[in-house]
């Protein structure tokens, strides 16, 4: 049965949502404003940025925010590598993984909201060109100065993509069957993630989970909707799954050093 499940897991995750049915088709691209596109979904709830304490609009110039993450990486490594006391080395990889999240979800993330889904999309500009989902984590984790092949990453199921950012057997893995309500896993994902970011891999698709304040919120390149947005886990068509894959970013020390210290990430490849 154990073989069975994992077999499952494994054919559920092949394929990512680079690898989508071509008939999943986004809104007409031509017809879209990116001025004018909001950065969440409509159709059942509409998200305060102010209520929600979550930054929506870009601001600032995106070349210097990079560069500002950049340095204050620098900082980061020249305090660790200065330090041999423990408990001020914990107090700076607290502060490190607050910065790396806060940075990430408010500061490089807001720039790509609006950006159009394509499935064939990989441009590594925000709002100029096309993003399929894989493409959009890999590339704002890459502008966060993560060293990995942001190709090479977005290429894969949403297993190893996980895998690449934290060891199996630290990741997170709910299944859903129709024998037990998609309520019921939502309220497992929300008891076990603590507030912070997290990748996930889905059934066909990937993005992150942003929790706050015990909320799920989804934020990806939404094939449905056909471009990148941020809305409520819950009630998000494209969040719906048979299998969850959550790698932590936020609470992963090993990323966070890694980070720190400029190494690599090899992608993980079957």
């Amino acid at each position: 049965m154990k073989l069975i499940n994992l077999f499952l897991l494994f054919f559920l995750l092949f394929v990512s949502c680079n690898q989508n049915n071509s008939a999943q088709n986004p809104k007409n691209k031509d017809s879209l404003n990116t001025d004018s596109i909001p950065v969440f979904s409509e159709t059942i709830f509409v998200l305060d940025s102010s209520a929600v304490g979550i930054v929506f609009f870009p601001s600032g110039n995106y070349s210097d925010i990079k560069q500002q993450i950049n340095i204050r990486r620098l900082k980061y490594f020249q305090e660790l590598s200065d330090l041999s006391n423990k408990k001020k080395k914990d107090s700076i990889l607290d502060d490190a993984r607050q910065h790396f999240t806060n940075q990430l979800v408010n500061k490089i993330i807001p720039f790509w909201y609006g950006t159009v889904w394509d499935f064939d999309g990989y441009t590594n500009t925000p709002n100029k060109g096309v993003i399929a989902c894989g493409y959009f984590v890999s590339t704002t984790l890459r502008h966060m100065g993560i060293k990995v092949n942001r190709y090479k990453m977005a290429q894969q199921a949403g297993l190893n993509e996980a895998k690449t950012l934290e060891p199996e057997q630290n990741l997170l893995i709910y299944r859903y069957s129709y024998s037990e309500e998609l309520e019921t896993v939502f309220a497992k994902m929300k008891k076990a993630l603590k507030d912070g970011l997290y990748f996930v891999g889905l059934s066909n698709h990937v993005g992150y989970i942003y929790v706050k304040d015990n909320e799920l919120y989804f934020i990806h390149s939404n094939y449905i909707d056909g471009y990148v947005m941020i809305e409520k886990a819950e009630y998000s068509d494209a969040f719906q799954s048979n299998v969850y894959v959550i790698a932590d970013i936020t609470h992963n020390d090993d990323l966070l050093l890694k980070w720190i210290k400029g190494e690599p990430f090899p992608v993980f490849q079957n």
